[in-house]
């Protein structure tokens, strides 16, 4: 599937939060990139939700190939088709969400979730930003993610999202730059990979899937951004 990524200052904002026109599932919901991700949600729907898997790692095997885009949108799309859907943001490296829902404020998210003891992920996770779309920030920039990552803390948190969600989707940092992606894509089960026409390569899509197998994430397709 190809997308065409657009990327533009916030223009809509509703209550708390403004969206960013990159946001085109919102912005420009009758432009075909943002047709290609209602089609993208079909597929899902149809090959993940109702076959009662409920979540998602979505996963870039280098920086700024559109997996933060697709993550978003991909959620946004969701909750409107009636799928009660939670967007983590799973970057605690240079956190993404927050460019695309924008909050009036900044929220404490998953990295206090995950460094504070006896912590329920429900006090962090932002309820009805959108019908049927909840949002877990990331809480901002952590030095030690792939600590906070490794507890076991991380797999209680996703595993109480599956409980109270539809579909969990979760932002992920490139895996080239660290192994982030590849812990969160085992843990959550499942994976969709996303490059980029004339900048993503072949053979590092490749490589990464085989990584994310080894890892034990099913690899459910690959989205080609078309830039």
């Amino acid at each position: 599937m190809t997308l065409h990524q657009t990327v533009e200052a916030a223009n809509v904002r509703r209550g708390q939060y403004s969206f960013s026109e990159s946001l085109v599932t919102l912005s420009d919901p009758f432009a075909q990139s943002a047709e290609y991700i209602r089609a993208l949600r079909t597929h899902i729907m149809a090959q993940h939700v109702e076959a009662g898997r409920r979540a998602l790692a979505i996963c870039e095997a280098s920086p700024k190939l559109g997996a933060t885009f697709v993550a978003a949108n991909l959620a946004v799309s969701l909750a409107q088709a009636g799928v009660k859907t939670l967007l983590i943001d799973g970057n605690l490296r240079e956190p993404m969400i927050q460019h695309m829902i924008i909050p009036d404020r900044e929220l404490p998210g998953l990295r206090e979730c995950l460094s504070v003891a006896g912590s329920s992920v429900g006090d962090y996770v932002q309820g009805d930003i959108l019908p049927n779309l909840s949002v877990l920030y990331s809480g901002g920039m952590a030095p030690n993610a792939q600590e906070l990552l490794a507890r076991a803390s991380f797999e209680q948190v996703i595993n109480s999202c599956l409980r109270d969600y539809e579909m969990t989707i979760i932002d992920t940092p490139p895996a080239n730059s660290c192994a982030d992606a590849r812990r969160i894509a085992s843990v959550a089960a499942y994976s969709l990979i996303v490059s980029r026409r004339h900048k993503g390569l072949v053979a590092d899509v490749k490589t990464l899937a085989t990584q994310l197998r080894a890892d034990h994430s099913t690899v459910i397709g690959t989205v080609l951004n078309d830039a």
